[in-house]
């Protein structure tokens, strides 16, 4: 027997979280369904190897076309998702970031203007509220070493804005979950106090597909199909269903659930997948003559804005960050290649006197979520002659801060990514978007997006913060209702008022 809820939100990281908080705190009947496991600071016991198995997604990558270098695709598979194992930094959209999405969907705001900052701004300031988002000064030695190599290169390093609180002991055990809850991940800030005001979460749920539905005015999403933690199917009715799966399984899921026949193949179902950004990244460490214990810091400690804008060189440098000795001597990699033997057992043995910084380039969304007709995933990263130009030009600058600052050796990692975004992406032009500027499918009703692959162009900063706020915007679009999707539910309690802790307006 199928059970019925107002609002289905399939994914708990830094969308469906929001969205599945703040829905339950204004008296909606919610189910939050998650395919990771349900840890908590009880569990995150700062064992590397172990959170890797239990708190991230397997290691993916997409392959560079035409070049095969791989980009590793990192991400949280746990409630709270990406939040739980994330540094936390806090930074709000630049207005150049926003203007690059109305140029690549036609996105506009409810006047019809090109959306802007302005149409985010009191939204980030909810979510900065719950998250107590501050200004970190409190730099270790590691940063205080690479800072005169910044000032050498005529660049700034800035204050870390973060969503940390007093608790953080700058244990750097961040992406294995933070064991004193200074970390304020969506596990923290909103899907537990949500739990007490009733929300249903289930961990371990495997969703197979959005059931759709044509009751004479067009397909519709009625509700979603999962399996259990004990591989039992279950049938789930909503009056709304919401996809936060991640960017890079959002996408499947809806070609899996049939929305491109259910469309009738039109162009905006045809860009499911489509549109993927990366924010390439990569490590690059410096050594020193002495220690700099940069795996007990909180991991991003400072950034450097330079260069963040395109025409500028389109890269930030965030400093510093090592972190876990597993995922250290598994990377390193010098000119000839990856380290092994002696070289990397030196490299290793000096690990205290190691300082990394970590290089995030923009990029231009030319990568894609494949689903193959067997139905297994592909990832592909057509990166241009201009993405691979920023790629390069990160690195020498790196590099050179480093040697400036007067690092005896330099290593490096391959590329990697925890920040990728598009792949179905909002805006008002249903030729070159998914879902409509509220979220909402331009072809299925009552499905909308609420995670990091709604984004039309790939940020230059972290985009958590961005990700939430729009899953508070659209947690409001479906609380106000317009479309009367959530009218008739018994548990619909117009003009409610929000939980008074929440801060939830």
């Amino acid at each position: 027997m199928s059970e019925r809820f107002d609002v289905v939100v399939v994914g708990s990281g830094a969308g469906g979280g929001v969205v599945a908080g703040e829905l339950t705190e204004r008296g909606r009947r919610v189910l939050l369904l998650e395919v990771g496991p349900h840890r908590t600071a009880a569990d995150f016991t700062r064992w590397e190897a172990r959170a890797t198995h239990d708190l991230w997604w397997p290691v993916r990558m997409a392959m560079m076309v035409p070049a095969g270098e791989p980009i590793l695709l990192l991400g949280g598979r746990c409630v709270g998702g990406g939040t739980t194992i994330n540094t936390k930094v806090a930074l709000r959209a630049d207005e150049r970031d926003l203007r690059k999405w109305h140029a690549a969907t036609g996105l506009t705001n409810e006047r019809g203007e090109p959306f802007g900052q302005a149409d985010l701004s009191a939204h980030y300031e909810r979510v900065e509220r719950v998250l107590g988002v501050r200004e970190r000064r409190d730099w270790p030695r590691s940063v205080q070493t690479v800072a005169p190599g910044f000032q050498a290169l005529g660049a700034d390093l800035e204050p870390v804005r973060s969503y940390t609180d007093h608790n953080c002991m700058r244990c750097g055990s961040c992406l294995q979950g933070c064991p004193t809850n200074a970390g304020k991940s969506t596990l923290v800030s909103y899907i537990h106090p949500a739990l007490a005001s009733g929300l249903e979460l289930r961990p371990g749920s495997a969703v197979r597909r959005v059931l759709l539905e044509d009751r004479g005015r067009g397909p519709e999403a009625s509700g979603v199909e999962y399996l259990d933690a004990g591989g039992e199917p279950h049938t789930v009715q909503a009056d709304v269903v919401v996809v936060a799966a991640g960017t890079l399984n959002t996408p499947q899921l809806l070609v899996r659930s049939g929305i491109r026949e259910s469309s009738g193949g039109s162009p905006s179902s045809a860009l499911v997948g489509r549109h993927l950004g990366f924010h390439p990244a990569r490590l690059v460490y410096g050594l020193f003559d002495e220690p700099q214990d940069s795996h007990m810091v909180y991991p991003i400690t400072a950034h450097s804005m330079n260069h963040q804008h395109d025409e500028d060189g389109g890269f930030v440098i965030e400093a510093t960050t090592i972190m876990d000795p597993i995922g250290f001597a598994t990377t390193l990699q010098d000119e000839r290649g990856p380290l092994w033997g002696e070289p990397l057992v030196a490299a290793l043995r000096a690990f205290r006197r190691w300082t990394g910084l970590l290089m995030m380039v923009n990029d231009d969304n030319n990568g894609a979520v494949v689903v193959d007709d067997a139905g297994g995933e592909n990832f592909e990263a057509h990166l241009e002659p201009g993405e691979l130009a920023r790629i390069d030009q990160a690195f020498r600058f790196t590099r050179q801060v480093l040697e400036a600052a007067g690092a005896r050796r330099i290593l490096w990692t391959g590329l990697v990514t925890t920040h990728v975004q598009g792949t179905c992406r909002m805006g008002d032009d249903p030729a070159r978007s998914v879902v409509d500027r509220n979220g909402e499918s331009h072809d299925i009703k009552r499905l909308f997006v609420g995670d990091a692959s709604v984004i039309p162009r790939t940020l230059s900063v972290n985009p958590s913060l961005t990700i939430m706020a729009l899953a508070s915007r659209l947690a409001d679009h479906l609380h106000d209702d317009p479309g009367g999707y959530l009218a008739t539910s018994a548990s619909a309690r117009a003009g409610s008022a929000p939980v008074a802790h929440r801060d939830v307006v």
